[in-house]
């Protein structure tokens, strides 16, 4: 069976970031879908931390009608759930912990849509004629890959993100996360109820949708290590003082390591070092692991393959993501890894390596930035 996949297309975004509700920019995804058997979503397909669950389904019909189209009735669709879109599966886990203990949930728990809920089941109807299926936490695509979207990361990246320092505070004085074979449901226990509040804050707005807590981490990047740097230099001198103290007394209260550094290459390290503890602390050892989350496509050419590569020897690969932010793509098409509209191959034979491929490559920041951002332009 032939797989694509892709992760991060955030289909709801409210500052128009995701990029396939613009069918010019869909078409060559379609395409490359329709020459493949099967479309992994490798987790955060849609935006739950910005609109609310209930608009979800008409915000990603139009994505749904044309991918279910593209697969066809002999093709089939499996969505991954994330961090951002957590609410896919959480009532399917809330009501297994009614009639059971944890203990669970496995590396690969395959749900049917109406079983994972409403919101999923409606999903399903709209891919129509494709068969849908949802993953969690990921899925084998064969003996030798496994995919995963790579939100547990979250808990051992050295990236200093909101997000890690209130995992790191569950994970120090709230759970007990085991330093080898943990489960999935102990990632759960720390993580789950950090995006359970975020969830029904969103869910209960009704003076519109809440960004600051989907974007604070991105907008703090920009104030204190992109434009915003060379656009406001002392206000970022001054940010970036309390910042390393903020970073030091974090490290000091024991919620670290978190690495100060917010250079692009902090990042990628950071964030494959959170990885490569989630597949040693869950068991993971299959020869390629395949993960999003960072948004940070690879390994690309420049890569340092050894960062890419567990103790044991697994080969990771980064999807990308399907969501423009100009702060991180400065210059001209594919001179960043964070450079959208990525997918990685997958073929049915064992042993074929995974292969990463740009499909949005050849377009420029005119064609990817977001109508109302290119009037204001």
């Amino acid at each position: 069976m032939r797989t694509l996949v892709v992760s991060d297309l955030h289909l709801g975004s409210t500052h128009d970031a995701d990029l396939l509700r613009r069918p010019e920019l869909r078409a060559p995804l379609l395409e490359e879908v329709a020459r493949h058997d099967r479309l992994i979503v490798l987790g955060d397909f849609l935006e739950l931390r910005e609109a609310p669950q209930r608009d979800a389904a008409a915000i990603a019909a139009p994505v749904l009608a044309d991918l279910g189209r593209a697969l066809g009735p002999d093709g089939e669709l499996v969505i991954v759930a994330g961090n951002h879109d957590h609410g896919l599966v959480a009532g399917w886990i809330d009501g297994r912990l009614q009639t059971e203990p944890p203990g669970f949930l496995e590396l690969e728990q395959r749900i049917a849509p109406a079983d994972a809920g409403a919101l999923a089941g409606r999903l399903a109807e709209l891919a129509a004629p494709a068969r849908v299926s949802v993953a969690y936490p990921g899925l084998w695509l064969r003996e030798d890959v496994y995919a995963i979207h790579g939100h547990y990361a979250d808990l051992h990246t050295t990236v200093p993100t909101f997000e890690r320092v209130a995992a790191g505070a569950m994970a120090r004085w709230v759970v007990h996360l085991p330093e080898a074979a943990a489960s999935a449901d102990a990632y759960e226990a720390a993580l789950a109820p950090l995006y359970a509040w975020m969830h029904t804050l969103v869910q209960r707005s009704q003076n519109g949708p809440l960004t600051g807590g989907a974007g604070a981490s991105a907008r703090a990047w920009v104030a204190l290590a992109g434009e915003g740097r060379r656009e406001r230099p002392l206000r970022a001198a001054a940010l970036g003082t309390a910042y390393a103290a903020a970073v030091a007394a974090l490290n000091g209260a024991g919620l670290g390591p978190i690495d100060r550094d917010l250079s692009g290459q902090s990042l990628r390290r950071g964030g494959l070092t959170g990885m490569r503890e989630v597949l040693r602390r869950l068991g993971v050892e299959a020869p390629w692991v395949l993960f999003g989350h960072t948004h940070r496509a690879g390994p690309w050419p420049r890569d340092d393959r050894s960062e890419w590569t567990t103790s044991a020897g697994t080969r990771m690969l980064n999807s990308g993501s399907w969501v423009y932010q100009p702060h991180f793509i400065p210059g001209a098409p594919n001179q960043s890894p964070y450079w959208p509209g990525t997918a990685i191959r997958v073929e049915a034979a064992p042993g074929t390596p995974p292969e990463l491929v740009r499909l949005l490559g050849e377009r420029g920041h005119g064609e990817l930035r977001p109508a109302v951002r290119a009037a204001r332009a």
